[in-house]
């Protein structure tokens, strides 16, 4: 694979540390809000929709319903598609991370 010979440069070496700086921030990121939306957070929100598809893989539920309407107490939102993700949230957020399957560096949750 010759587009890593780079990798072994000051260039790709000086890349190398910043992305991995980057991801203990992302980390650190991660956990602090985890904590702040578990203890801060007290609002109920309702939703119903109908069940397009889902699944069960991994310890992970995946669930895509169509035409959803979320009601709180005063405001009603109605989208017309909705991914909902879930996975066992008493464990670190690597293994959340895990469960999405995806990197760290890589993943937006929306």
């Amino acid at each position: 694979m010759a587009y890593q010979l780079y990798r072994n440069t000051t260039l790709g070496n000086s890349l190398q540390e910043s992305l991995d700086e980057l991801i203990q921030v992302l980390l650190q990121f991660d956990k602090a809000i985890n904590n702040a939306l578990a203890q801060r957070v007290r609002n109920r929100v309702n939703f119903r929709g109908s069940l397009n598809t889902y699944r069960f893989c991994d310890n992970v539920w995946t669930f895509v319903l169509n035409d959803v309407e979320f009601r709180e107490v005063t405001e009603l939102v109605k989208v017309d598609k909705v991914k909902i993700v879930a996975c066992d949230g008493k464990n670190e957020m690597e293994s959340i991370w895990t469960c999405l399957g995806e990197t760290p560096l890589f993943s937006f949750l929306v």
